[in-house]
């Protein structure tokens, strides 16, 4: 039998996050190692765990959900979305704007197939969640990357923003608070995004999946809140907010002018149909989670688990020689730069699969979030704090020979 190759829709398509470096920290782990993983925000694996009100409910409820539900998913969760979206200040929102998924990543999928033909294009930030970049060219469209500005704390440029629209430009993707840097967008710099959008009618994609995880006093403000001149499609899950990354629950909120989109809706329609319905036992938890905001604040409060280990990871790695990060602000993630100066990399996976042999810590390379130059990593900073110092010592020492 002859070969059989992927097919060339994947050309383009990566997600180093579980990528080949991981390949090989499972290998080790077969044989025996010990890997101190900091590459996925697995949050339930480092032990913070969904309420018991969100697993009580899907508990009670289990025995109902046997069947298909609606494709758009179960009126009780949607109801609840509903409501969130207009406490978000997200007007003119019906159960009928509201998708439910397996995960965010689902509906984004869903929602580029749904908008793309071949050579239009998306603009994604650079460093970006590779997801994006992916379903962009899996959809055969063609990801344009605007570049994030990590002098002003991973703010987008706004320059770059306008000087990469082009005729062929159907939407924007605005990840915030934002993965991999931890930056929070303020609201002026959002109005600009929005700017952008109005006078190009672009479609803007708004990713708020860590919308609760915020340190240091910052808020935060859904894009979709600024303007009902815009179509925004809004993403939100139970995957970071509410711990629960393995119930696969996700949702998408459409708002601004439907009626000028209604081919793209019956599009989305039909995708949604496709699939039949998501993953009923995740929709149970979506009411709970929603009424829930105590126990993410507690998290990320000063004297709050988050917002200790996210004060520890800066705290060493900048006091290594040679390194610099912005402070994140959001999320779980830290992207620091290693200078090139002290640290000549050519080939930055090849710089982590290197550390992850050496050191046993496993991390994810700038490059794999389309980061142009091989001078940066994303860490998660969800061990606790003695596993957290273990590794970034591991992390120092291995940089320390790495400099020489």
């Amino acid at each position: 039998m002859k070969s059989l190759e992927k097919s060339s829709k994947l050309r383009n398509v990566s997600y180093d996050i579980r990528g080949p470096v991981m390949e090989r920290a499972k290998q080790m782990e077969a044989a025996g190692e010990s890997i101190i993983k900091l590459n996925i925000g697995n949050v339930p694996a480092f032990g913070l765990n969904p309420t018991g009100e969100m697993v009580d409910d899907m508990i009670r409820h289990l025995p109902e959900t046997a069947g298909y539900t609606d494709s758009k998913g179960l009126l009780v969760a949607r109801d609840a979305i509903q409501k969130y979206s207009v406490e978000k200040g997200i007007a003119g929102v019906t159960v009928e704007d509201i998708w439910l998924g397996n995960g965010a990543s689902e509906l984004i999928v869903m929602s580029m197939n749904a908008l793309l033909d071949p050579g239009d294009e998306v603009l994604i930030p650079s460093p970006d969640y590779p997801l994006y970049t992916g379903a962009v060219a899996l959809s055969g469209g063609t990801p344009v990357h605007y570049r994030c500005d990590e002098a002003s704390g991973w703010q987008p440029d706004l320059a770059d923003i306008r000087r990469k629209v082009s005729p062929r430009t159907k939407g924007i993707v605005i990840i915030n608070p934002n993965n991999p840097t931890g930056a929070v967008y303020p609201r002026e710099v959002l109005q600009q995004v929005v700017q952008v959008a109005r006078e190009h009618q672009l479609v803007v994609f708004a990713d708020e999946v860590y919308d609760q995880i915020l340190y240091d006093g910052e808020t935060h403000t859904s894009i979709a809140s600024l303007a009902d001149d815009v179509l925004f499609l809004t993403f939100n899950s139970l995957s970071k907010n509410y711990r629960a990354c393995g119930y696969r629950a996700g949702w998408m909120v459409l708002s601004g002018p439907k009626a000028s989109a209604l081919g793209y809706v019956d599009g989305l329609n039909v995708l949604a149909s496709m699939r039949l319905c998501a993953n009923s036992p995740g929709q149970l938890s979506i009411r709970s989670a929603l009424t829930d905001r105590a126990s993410m604040a507690a998290l990320v409060a000063p004297g709050g688990r988050l917002r200790r280990q996210r004060d520890v990871a800066y705290e060493l790695l900048t006091a290594i020689p040679g390194v610099t990060a912005a402070k994140p602000k959001g999320a779980l993630y830290i992207f620091p730069r290693l200078d090139p100066k002290r640290y000549v990399i050519q080939d930055d996976q090849r710089f982590i699969l290197q550390l992850l042999e050496s050191e046993r810590v496993l991390l994810v390379q700038g490059s794999g979030f389309n980061w142009p130059a091989p001078d940066h990593f994303r860490m998660v900073f969800l061990p606790e704090e003695d596993e957290l110092r273990e590794a970034i010592s591991r992390i120092a020492r291995f940089l320390d020979r790495y400099g020489r």
